[in-house]
């Protein structure tokens, strides 16, 4: 099936109503109205056709900027499964394996130290029972962590997030700071949200001798069309650019989101440091939901993403989702780059059995089903705690939509 999302249909030709997704217009219009976000693009292709793409509220709320369905935005963590999908190309060519040890491409990380289970305050630590694979760092079960997802000694000394750390530190300082830093579980033992992609970003440009950008434009982005999508806003790419409420409606907290100023990226960060579009994260969902061929393109085999969008956890690691991110997210277990539904129930967010996500902290969101034939993405800039509702909602305003 072709799942060129720049192919438009009547949304009655693919199984959906034109009238009940006029409810998600009226709901987003209400957010904005009510000043809880400054506006959105969503993007709904299935069947291989794009059915919906729309844009809401304004751009830049300083200036009351209109949004526009062009707009660019931080993606943050949606970076994640963009690098996952380039790992997975280099499985395919023989180049890596997943039991690969990440020392055997960084060096550093061969002689790391666990923290100990009663390490208290202190910053005690315990021999390593294996080593962290590549496995390990597109599941989150390298043993790594953010800085702000606990308070240990250990955590303290973390290299901040995937934003923050590439501006105080380059590749090699990060890995060699990394790696001085106790893991926090041991490989392979527990789900823990963390840099791991941002290392595994790195052990792509080692295998590549190239940057992570052209990497994933040689890979991915050119391939796809995704013009739009990259590590750093182009000069007439600024004028597109999406800003957050600021301070935050909800909390009062001001965000410093790092596109909308003049920081640097030290280097590409695979965690969290990417821009796109909804119509270009579009390109690579329907990828994905095409057994890895968008067109005449083909990224991956079909067995490949199937690889992918499996739930890789052991019983009940994947509930650390739910109880750490997002509560909705019970149970939905992790594949490679991806969250995973394991079942119908359990889960307060609509969907399907096998479906699969992953979101951005500034409030950017998209899932495949494949069940439905369905590809949703979702952008818009609301940093704050909101942004985990905005999923619930956008879920229900989608698969409400379905008719057939």
């Amino acid at each position: 099936m072709n799942h060129d999302p720049l192919k438009i249909a009547a949304p009655e030709r693919v199984g959906m109503s034109a009238r009940r997704l006029l409810r998600i217009g009226i709901a987003m219009r209400r957010e904005v109205d009510e000043g809880w976000m400054p506006g959105a693009v969503i993007a709904i292709a299935r069947h291989g056709s794009l059915v919906y793409h729309e844009a809401f509220g304004t751009r830049v709320p300083e200036t009351g900027a209109v949004m526009d369905k062009d707009a660019v935005f931080s993606i943050a963590s949606m970076t994640k499964p963009m690098v996952s999908v380039a790992a997975l190309c280099l499985l395919e060519e023989g180049r890596l394996c997943l039991t690969d040890p990440v020392s055997k491409y960084l060096p550093a990380f061969s002689d790391l130290s666990v923290l100990a289970p009663d390490a208290g305050d202190e910053l005690k630590t315990v021999p390593l029972r294996r080593e962290p694979t590549i496995h390990d760092l597109l599941r989150h079960t390298s043993g790594l962590s953010y800085k702000k997802r606990g308070s240990t000694a250990a955590h303290k000394i973390y290299p901040g997030d995937s934003i923050t750390s590439v501006e105080t530190h380059d590749g090699k300082e990060f890995i060699d700071l990394l790696a001085k830093t106790p893991l926090i579980f041991q490989p392979g033992t527990t789900w823990e949200y963390s840099l791991s992609t941002d290392v595994l970003g790195l052990v792509l440009e080692t295998i590549e001798g190239k940057t992570l950008g052209e990497i994933l434009q040689s890979r991915l982005w050119r391939k796809l069309g995704m013009s739009e999508t990259g590590f750093a806003l182009r000069g007439d790419q600024r004028g597109s650019y999406a800003h957050a409420l600021t301070p935050c409606p909800h909390t009062g907290e001001t965000f410093d989101i790092h596109h909308a100023s003049d920081r640097r990226q030290k280097f590409e960060s695979g965690g969290g440091g990417a821009v796109s579009t909804a119509a270009d994260y579009l390109r690579f969902c329907q990828m994905l939901l095409g057994g890895g061929v968008l067109g005449e393109q083909r990224i991956l085999s079909r067995k490949t993403v199937e690889l992918m969008t499996a739930d890789h956890l052991a019983p009940g690691m994947g509930e650390r989702i739910a109880s750490t991110m997002d509560p909705a997210a019970t149970g939905y277990g992790f594949g490679l780059g991806v969250a995973v539904r394991g079942q119908t129930g359990r889960s307060a967010l609509m969907g399907s059995v096998g479906d699969y996500y992953w979101s951005g902290v500034y409030g950017t969101y998209f899932w495949n089903d494949p069940i439905e034939d369905l590809s949703v993405v979702f952008m818009a800039m609301v940093p704050g705690p909101a942004r985990v509702r905005y999923r619930q909602m956008i879920r229900a305003l989608a698969l409400q939509a379905i008719i057939d």
